[in-house]
C-alpha cells in the first residue's frame, strides 16, 4: 500500500474542487513530438502476452486469443489467456474473499486509491493514448479525450465517495439520534465496451471499488490490452489483491457464468442493446442460494439525432453534424447518426455537411493528420457495409459507400440523404461512419421524428428560436440534450451521461448520483437517554 501511504491526507486531496482534465494541445510542436515518441515506444511493446489476474495470482496458459490493430490486421497488439467458466467461478471466489476486508476500509482511504491511480494515469497519459491508437483505431485527439475522461472519472468518483462518507442530512427529532450510511453491495461484474476502453472501463471499475465493492472485470476482447494495463496501474497504486480481478475471454462462456452466479450482487455493463437486455433478463432470475435482487447498471445503444431548423446557424450545424457522425468513425453510442433538417434549409445544410465530410482525412491513426481511422474489426466492417447497401435502397447516396485503398477495416464517411423516418438506417443502430439525413416539413415534424426511435440517449437542436428551444427541452426525450452544439463529448461532472428507453438505465455516469448505484443506504437509529 506504499502509493496510498504517500498520498496527502484525504482532507487535503479529496476536498479540493474537481476540475476537468484539459485536452493535450497537439498543435504545439513539442506536445506532438512527445506523443509521436510515445507511439514508437508502445509500438515496440506490441504483441506481449497478458495473463489472467485472480486474487493477485497471474495465470497464463497456452489457450490464448489476440487483439489486433484494426488499421493493420496482421499486427498483434496483445495476446491473452482465454478464461474459462471455472476461472470465472474462481474469480468470484477471490472477489468474495477480498470483499470481507475491502468493505471495512475507510471510504476516504478507498478514495485515495483512486487519486493515486489518477496521478499514475496522468503521468502515463501519452503511453495510454498510444495503446488506444493501436488497439482501437482512435485518432490522436479521440484517444486523448478517452484517457482524459478516465482521469476525470478517477478524480470525480474519489471526491464523490468522500462526500457520501460524510454525515448525511436527515430530519432531526428530539428523542433519537439517527444516521444514514452508504455501504457497499458486494461482488460485482464489470463488462465494459471496446469503444471507450479506458474511460468507461476505468469509470465503472473504480466507481465499484471506491464504494467498497470488489469486482471481476471482463474486458472487451478487442480492447483487452488497455484493460490489462489499467489493472496493473491500479495494483501499482495500491489496490489489494482480489479487489479487481482481470478475466478476459468470450462473453458467451464466462459472461453468463459471472452474471448468473448467486454471489454476484451487481452487473455494470456498457454495450449493445441486445447484450444488455440479455444481462438484465439473466440477472433477474433468482439462483439457488441467492438472497438479493441483483442490480444492473446498463448503458446501451443510441440512434441519436441532430435537428436543424430554419433559424439555425447553418455552418455551425453542419460542423456539429460531421463531428458527431464521424468522430471515431461513428463508433460512439452518442454519435449523431441522424440529421433531421427542416425543408426550408434542407438542401443548404446537406451541401455543407457533404463538403465538410469529404474533406476529412482518412489514414493510419498513428499519423497525427488522420481524422478518420478504421472500424474496430472484421465483424463491424461487414455489418456496416451491409447497412450501407440497405441505405442505397432507402435513400440517395450523397457521399462515400466505396472502398478505401489501404489495409485495415476502413469505411469512408458515408452520407445517405432523403431517408424516410421509418427506414432501417434511420431507426437501427449502425455503429459506424454512416449518416442518415431526413427531411422534415417543419420543427414539429422534426421533433416527432427525433423521438421516433426505441432509444433515447443524446440529441441536439440547432435553433435561434427561444420558444422552440424551450419546447425541445420539454419534449425531446433523451438523457443528454444539447442546444447549438454537437451531441457527443460529454464531460465528467458537467454532463452526467446516460439515456432513456432502450439506451439503458439512465445511470448518469460522471454525475453526483452515480455512486449511489453501487451502494445501499443503511439507517441507524438510537433512542436518546
Amino acid at each position: 500500500m506504499t502509493a496510498l501511504a504517500n498520498r496527502p491526507t484525504p482532507e487535503q486531496s479529496v476536498t479540493s474542487e474537481f476540475v476537468n482534465t484539459p485536452l493535450l494541445p497537439y498543435n504545439d510542436a513539442e506536445t506532438a513530438r512527445q506523443q509521436a515518441e510515445a507511439i514508437e515506444r508502445v509500438r515496440a511493446m506490441l504483441g506481449q502476452t497478458y495473463p489472467l489476474i485472480i486474487g493477485g495470482e497471474r495465470i497464463a496458459r497456452d489457450d490464448t486469443f489476440t487483439s489486433i490493430n484494426p488499421a493493420r490486421p496482421d499486427e498483434v497488439v496483445g495476446r491473452f489467456t482465454r478464461a474459462t467458466a471455472a476461472d470465472a467461478q474462481r474469480a468470484i471466489d477471490a472477489a468474495a474473499t477480498a470483499f470481507t476486508t475491502w468493505q471495512t476500509i475507510a471510504p476516504e482511504r478507498r478514495a485515495n486509491l483512486l487519486l493515486a491511480a489518477a496521478d499514475l494515469l496522468t503521468a502515463r497519459r501519452m503511453e495510454f493514448n498510444a495503446w488506444l491508437i493501436f488497439e482501437t483505431g482512435k485518432s490522436w485527439p479521440e484517444a486523448d479525450a478517452d484517457v482524459a475522461e478516465g482521469i476525470d472519472f478517477l478524480n470525480f468518483y474519489a471526491r464523490e465517495m468522500y462526500r457520501l462518507a460524510q454525515p448525511q442530512p436527515l430530519t432531526r427529532i428530539p428523542t433519537e439520534d439517527n444516521a444514514l450510511h452508504y455501504i457497499p453491495l458486494g461482488v460485482g461484474v464489470v463488462i465494459p465496451p471496446w469503444n471507450f476502453p479506458l474511460a468507461i472501463m476505468a469509470g465503472m471499475t473504480t466507481a465499484s471499488i471506491v464504494a467498497g465493492n470488489t469486482v471481476v472485470l471482463k474486458p472487451a476482447s478487442t480492447a483487452a490490452t488497455i484493460a490489462a494495463r489499467f489493472v496493473d496501474l491500479l495494483l501499482e497504486a495500491g489496490c489489494p489483491a482480489g479487489v479487481v480481478n482481470f478475466l478476459p475471454g468470450p462473453g458467451g462462456v464466462i459472461g453468463d457464468t459471472l452474471v448468473a452466479d448467486p454471489r454476484t450482487r451487481f452487473i455494470a455493463f456498457t454495450g449493445s442493446m441486445e447484450v444488455g437486455l440479455h444481462i438484465n433478463s439473466l440477472a433477474a432470475q433468482q439462483q439457488p442460494g441467492q438472497k438479493w435482487i441483483k442490480r444492473t447498471i446498463l448503458e446501451m445503444g443510441g440512434k441519436d439525432a441532430i435537428v436543424v431548423d430554419e433559424t439555425a446557424d447553418l455552418d455551425a450545424a453542419a460542423q456539429a453534424i460531421v463531428a458527431s457522425a464521424f468522430g471515431y468513425q461513428g463508433q460512439k453510442c452518442s454519435a449523431g447518426s441522424r440529421a433531421i433538417i427542416v425543408d426550408a434549409v434542407y438542401d443548404a445544410v446537406v451541401a455543407r455537411v457533404v463538403e465538410r465530410a469529404r474533406a476529412l482525412v482518412i489514414g493510419d491513426p498513428a499519423d497525427q493528420a488522420t481524422q478518420v481511422g478504421p472500424v474496430i474489426d472484421a465483424s463491424a466492417f461487414k455489418k456496416i457495409r451491409e447497412y450501407i447497401e440497405v441505405g442505397r435502397d432507402e435513400g440517395r447516396l450523397a457521399l462515400g459507400g466505396g472502398d478505401v485503398d489501404r489495409p485495415g477495416y476502413y469505411i469512408p464517411p458515408t452520407i445517405i440523404q432523403d431517408v424516410k423516418p421509418d427506414a432501417r438506417i434511420a431507426v437501427e443502430e449502425i455503429f459506424g461512419p454512416v449518416l442518415a439525413i431526413i427531411r422534415a416539413a417543419d420543427f414539429t415534424e422534426a421533433l416527432r421524428v427525433a423521438n421516433a426511435t426505441d432509444y433515447g440517449l443524446t440529441g441536439s437542436l440547432f435553433s435561434r428560436d427561444a420558444q422552440r428551444i424551450e419546447r425541445a427541452a420539454r419534449e425531446f426525450h433523451v438523457g443528454n440534450l444539447y442546444f447549438n452544439r454537437k451531441c457527443t463529448g460529454a464531460l465528467v461532472g458537467v454532463h452526467p451521461f446516460g439515456g432513456f428507453n432502450m439506451s439503458g438505465t439512465d445511470s448518469k455516469a460522471g454525475g453526483r448520483d452515480y455512486l449511489l448505484l453501487f451502494t445501499q443506504a443503511k439507517v441507524i437509529s438510537a433512542l436518546k437517554g
